[in-house]
């Protein structure tokens, strides 16, 4: 706001003082914090009234809102959100009739278009063999001892 220091408020009471005169200093000193007030009371109430008038506005979304559940009913809006077209409570409802009861539309199959051309798997003949595995390559091969683990120095 006004950031004034000690040093700018100690001018402004000297420049006051010698203006002004000592002798009608607190009166006009009154008078400014009257002013003060009625202007920090001002803000107050127009703050205030900005408070209520957005509070004013929420309770009325939230009674419009509660005005709309409560005509039909809550059960009614959560019946409507979870079956819209009524098939559970139909299927769930025990006197129903079976005829009320909607099957379930039939999937669509589609018929599979024939192939124009048969592709013919190639002849054995014509496969090169199998790569040998490394398994196989080291069969012939000597085992190699492992080396008995010797004990950890401690030093």
């Amino acid at each position: 706001m006004l950031d004034i220091g000690w040093s700018e408020m100690g001018l402004i009471l000297l420049v006051a003082l010698i203006v002004i005169g000592p002798k009608d200093l607190p009166r006009v000193a009154r008078e400014i914090g009257k002013w003060t007030s009625k202007a920090r009371s001002m803000a107050r109430e127009f703050q205030r009234s900005l408070d209520d008038m957005a509070r004013e506005a929420e309770l009325q979304d939230i009674k419009a809102e509660l005005q709309k559940v409560s005509k039909g009913g809550i059960s009614k809006s959560i019946r409507d959100m979870v079956d819209p077209e009524g098939d559970i409570e139909r299927a769930i409802d025990p006197n129903a009739p079976v005829s009320a009861l909607k099957p379930a539309p039939a999937p669509a199959v589609a018929a599979a278009p024939a192939p124009a051309t048969v592709i013919e798997p190639p002849s054995p003949a014509a496969t090169p063999a199998p790569a040998p595995t490394p398994a196989a390559a080291t069969a012939g091969a000597a085992p190699v001892a492992a080396e008995p683990s010797k004990p950890a120095e401690r030093g």
